[in-house]
């Protein structure tokens, strides 16, 4: 599965919780939204707080513990 974090370049608290939920876990690759396009396409979709979290089938923002235990879980791994 693929899992990509959008963070804010100084790494807000919920960006920490989301990385730190996830290291060790599960493969993830972080990206800083440091392009306005990116932001733009984001808010499009309705997402106006960080980080983003890109997986497969899923995309939300801010700290979700409910999304990230179903990524970390073992039948994902």
């Amino acid at each position: 599965m693929s899992v990509t974090v959008y963070t804010l370049p100084t790494h807000c608290q919920a960006c920490k919780m989301t990385i730190k939920q996830l290291e060790g876990r599960v493969d993830f690759t972080v990206k800083t939204l440091d392009d306005e396009e990116t932001v733009a396409r984001f808010k499009a979709q309705g997402h106006m707080q960080a980080p983003v979290v890109v997986t497969d089938t899923d995309t939300w923002s801010g700290f979700r513990p409910d999304k990230l235990v179903g990524l970390t879980s073992p039948r994902n791994m």
